[in-house]
């Protein structure tokens, strides 16, 4: 293993039910890796030993369903090529922070794809990769007239996504006030998400 190789996690959006929890924990112990869970009416928890480190993944339970909730950093290798599988299984959400050396490359994963790669090396950044909305302006203004949860999320998460993006390069340029309305903008989102979600 790359001993600089490090991946980080965040703002994962992950669903599962328990027949795919347990599909995970299967393939873990497949790939040799020690661990351990517990659960309670509220959570799910495994506690995976990745060399001297232990990882906790939190499942939160939603219904029948369950949720991955937090930020992970991960520096195994085979564990990363797991939950990275896991990501696209469940069409899940994510931002993919990987480090190497002196550069820093982020992928943002919608839906289980990867939408968008910029890699940094000090303080230089380019977009590598930008995908193509595949929701045109017809899908988004019907969402946003419509009353239908179901049509409104997909959206929301799209403007999440691209709300993350513009106060990523805000920050990096070192606006303020583009950074504050960012996060105002953000916050109201997450707020509508709230709302949606109950």
């Amino acid at each position: 293993m790359n001993k600089s190789h490090e991946v980080e996690y965040c703002n994962l959006e992950l669903r599962f039910d328990r027949r795919q929890i347990r599909y995970f924990i299967k393939a873990l112990i497949q790939e040799g890796f020690s661990l351990y869970w517990n659960e309670s009416e509220q959570h799910f928890i495994i506690s995976i030993r990745s060399g001297r480190k232990l990882v906790k993944l939190k499942f939160n339970r939603i219904g029948e369903k369950y949720k991955i909730v937090g930020n992970y950093s991960i520096k195994d290798e085979k564990l990363a090529e797991l939950l990275e599988k896991m990501i696209g299984d469940t069409r899940g959400h994510a931002i993919v922070k990987r480090f190497r050396d002196r550069q820093i490359l982020i992928e943002n994963i919608m839906f289980g794809e990867i939408i968008r790669t910029v890699e940094i090396s000090g303080v230089e950044h380019k977009v590598l990769f930008q995908r193509e909305p595949i929701i045109t302006t017809d899908h988004i203004i019907h969402a946003f007239k419509s009353k239908r949860v179901e049509e409104r999320i997909p959206v929301l998460r799209l403007e999440m996504d691209y709300e993350l993006a513009v106060l990523f390069e805000a920050m990096e340029r070192g606006d303020e006030s583009h950074v504050k309305r960012s996060k105002e903008r953000l916050a109201e989102l997450r707020r509508e998400m709230i709302m949606l979600e109950c």
